[in-house]
């Protein structure tokens, strides 16, 4: 099996894999049923509406609904997709998402789309940078971040399957595709794309292009680096982040997301009672967004593969003598 690769040409947004994907699932399963709250076109849930128009719902803006109603049709025994845009659906319906789907370990999808500072223009009331952290807080929440197009179908395939609820946050922009060879997501198991001796950079989301780049850069340093796809921020791949750790003495985080509370505090948490070694995090530096084309502002909020490196560089600076 040949390495994964970035594809230059090939360039797909995580919510057009989604709504792809529920139109899929609507063909094969009778029970799939999808809800929205009157952002069907951005959320991409509209191509299930076309062609199932019986079993989609729009509540209109009324997240708390959503999720409530998702919780209704979950008791009567569908598997519901709900989605909205990650700031409402994680924040606004926050104690319904807790005390009326997870609590009760309904079997609800919650999709959010439009997470992080690549939503751009719409700015920092949009731009939801807190979602993994007060998702997974929640105990027994799956919460998943895929890396492109290709793994959110099959991320959105395997939750269909899944008994129990789940988030899983997609992007507004189109990123590279990355190409694989027979690769298969599971719920839980952290991709392995390269290995290395000097720094393990674990990535989820759109920061694992930037990761991939960012390990062709540090080879051209003379530095090895191990690079994880950690799609699944909760449950965490504990048995290969401790491994990987050990292997190379110092790990990177990178995440569309605060430092606080997401995939970086999770390792930290992992490592800091398992094999405590230095922890560097990339990622959105407990700061607002701002309104900008999404590729300025990964680069103004340093997101970029040159922003990977130099942490790298850090973490394996702090290794232990």
């Amino acid at each position: 099996m040949g390495a994964p690769s970035q594809s230059t040409a090939d360039k797909k947004a995580t919510r057009d894999a989604y709504g792809e994907a529920l139109v899929e699932l609507g063909a094969s399963r009778q029970d799939v049923v999808v809800l929205d709250a009157d952002l069907s076109g951005s959320t991409k849930t509209a191509d299930f509406k076309k062609k199932y128009p019986e079993r989609f719902f729009n509540v209109g803006v009324a997240e708390q609904n959503l999720v409530g109603h998702a919780a209704g049709l979950a008791l009567s025994g569908f598997v519901p997709f709900a989605s909205s845009f990650a700031m409402f659906l994680s924040g606004r319906a926050w104690e319904v998402v807790r005390n009326s789907v997870v609590y009760p370990k309904l079997n609800v999808k919650l999709v959010a789309s439009h997470g992080g500072i690549t939503v751009g223009e719409d700015g920092a009331s949009h731009q939801c940078i807190e979602d993994f952290a007060i998702m997974r807080v929640i105990p027994e929440m799956t919460v998943i971040c895929p890396s492109d197009f290709n793994e959110t179908k099959q991320v959105i395939h395997a939750i269909a399957d899944y008994k129990g609820p789940v988030y899983v946050r997609v992007g507004r922009p189109a990123i590279p595709v990355i190409e694989r060879e027979n690769y298969k997501f599971q719920i839980g198991k952290a991709e392995v794309i390269s290995e290395g001796k000097d720094v393990c950079i674990i990535a989820n989301g759109v920061m694992v292009n930037e990761a991939m780049t960012a390990v062709t850069l540090l080879k051209e340093k003379g530095i090895s680096a191990t690079l994880l796809n950690m799609a699944t921020i909760k449950p965490l791949d504990k048995e290969t982040i401790i491994a990987k750790a050990k292997e190379c003495g110092a790990v990177v985080t990178c995440e569309e997301h605060n430092v606080i509370g997401g995939l970086g505090s999770a390792v930290s948490e992992l490592l800091s009672e398992e094999y405590p070694v230095p922890v560097i995090k990339v990622g959105m530096k407990d700061t607002f967004g701002k309104s900008g084309t999404w590729s300025g502002l990964l680069d103004y909020f340093g997101l970029r593969a040159k922003d990977v490196v130099s942490h790298a560089e850090l973490a394996i600076s702090k290794k232990k003598k």
